[in-house]
């Protein structure tokens, strides 16, 4: 059964009229979804500390910006898109003793809902309005008169029209115009988690270095090896993106095609589904989550460690001599 999705004649921006919209955080998505409500004709407080990179930033960008404790005083829709592991630190001490009752908490990720980093009192709606899209992408999209597909979800329906307010918030950014599909929480926490790990950022690196190493210790040119494995890369997958598998395998030679089609099964086993399996059960369980959030809370030493190891890899290294060579010169 297909989901169905959601356009702009099954939203209402009228909803927001008038209310106060507090967005916590002015990073990617708080910067983004801020000033698309905005230019949308609502009425937007970007919460921040004082004095900060972000407040200076959200100042020079015409937003309204407030400490945020400040911000969520009296605000109808409280927008939490600071970072998953600082939310419940920041929603326990600046949120949760200035929200009132009956605003709409909300959320760009299911993440601290689903494991438990934030607690939201019962008496306020939870919903989630999660724009498939890095923050910058979606600004320009909406800045073209169009938008970025969206996810909303409902956990927790207060009033009577957390919906409603999801899919205005939706609205606001021009998802509607694109398409928004409704899920809950835990489906797109997990979901998005596992599509990160094991294709996205996780699986899809990993290939690409397997790839590249492979070929550098059988005696290939580590440049014809970074070319081969991942500069071209993105052609490929502007072509899925675009038009789906076949698009691209009716864009490529057919050599290409028949190469890729009778030999991927040799890379993806049954023993790699099996990992993706476990893997996603980690997630389910909240033992990922953990595990995240004590790196977090300890000053982020592996995830530190882990990036400073792929920063100086080989891959990388000839990767910056390579995309120098496409940089114009003044």
């Amino acid at each position: 059964m297909m989901a169905k999705i959601y356009h702009d004649p099954d939203a209402d921006l009228g909803v927001l009229k008038g209310k106060k919209i507090a967005v916590i955080g002015f990073g990617s998505q708080g910067k983004a979804q801020s000033m698309c409500l905005q230019d949308s004709g609502l009425n937007v407080t970007v919460g921040v500390r004082k004095g900060g990179k972000s407040w200076k930033d959200a100042k020079k960008n015409g937003m309204k910006v407030d400490e945020i404790a400040k911000a969520v005083k009296d605000a109808d829709v409280v927008m939490v898109l600071v970072p998953d592991e600082t939310q419940g630190d920041v929603f326990e001490k600046e949120i949760r003793p200035n929200l009132k009752k009956g605003a709409a908490l909300d959320f760009a990720h299911g993440f601290s809902i689903v494991f438990g980093t934030v607690k939201p009192p019962k008496d306020v709606d939870v919903v989630m309005m999660a724009p498939k899209s890095p923050g910058p992408m979606e600004r320009e999209v909406y800045l073209q008169g169009f938008g970025v597909p969206a996810l909303i979800a409902v956990e927790h329906d207060y009033s009577g029209k957390a919906k409603k307010i999801a899919l205005a918030l939706a609205k606001g950014l021009g998802a509607t115009k694109a398409g928004v599909i409704e899920t809950d929480f835990r489906e797109e926490a997990t979901s998005d988690l596992f599509g990160e790990q094991a294709v996205l950022c996780g699986g899809v690196t990993a290939l690409i270095e397997a790839g590249f190493e492979t070929l550098v210790k059988n005696g290939y040119q580590p440049e014809i090896a970074y070319f081969e494995c991942l500069h071209e890369l993105k052609l490929i997958v502007d072509l899925v993106q675009s038009g789906g598998m076949m698009r691209m395998w009716t864009s490529v030679s057919n050599t290409a095609e028949y190469g890729g089609l009778s030999q991927r099964d040799k890379l993806i086993t049954q023993d790699t589904k099996k990992a993706m399996e476990k893997m996603l059960k980690d997630i389910q369980t909240g033992k990922f989550a953990k595990e995240w959030l004590a790196d977090a809370s300890g000053g982020m030493k592996k995830l530190q460690s882990m990036e400073d190891a792929e920063a100086t890899s080989k891959i990388e290294v000839v990767g910056k001599e390579i995309r120098a060579l496409f940089e114009k010169k003044k």
